[in-house]
C-alpha cells in the first residue's frame, strides 16, 4: 500500500489551500498571484524572494503574503 501524500494542506492568509506534494513558497505565491509589491513568511518565518523556489511547504504550514502598509 502506498502512502506517499500526493497532496498537502496548508494556509495562505488564514484561507486553506490543497497544494501537489512537493510544492514550494513559489508555487504557493503563484497560487495566489499577488499584485504590486509584496513579502512572505513561512510559519512567521520571513523568507527572501530569492529563497522562494527554495523554501519547501509541509502539511499544516501557514503561509502569509502581504502587502508593504506606509505612514506612521
Amino acid at each position: 500500500m502506498n502512502t506517499t501524500a500526493t497532496t498537502l494542506r496548508v494556509r495562505i492568509n488564514e484561507v486553506e489551500h490543497e497544494l501537489p506534494a512537493g510544492s514550494t513558497l513559489a508555487d504557493a505565491v503563484q497560487r495566489l498571484q499577488p499584485q504590486g509589491p509584496y513579502a512572505s513568511a513561512v510559519n512567521l518565518q520571513f523568507v527572501p524572494k530569492a529563497r522562494y523556489a527554495e523554501t519547501p511547504l509541509r502539511e499544516g504550514d501557514r503561509i502569509e503574503i502581504i502587502a508593504p502598509v506606509t505612514g506612521g
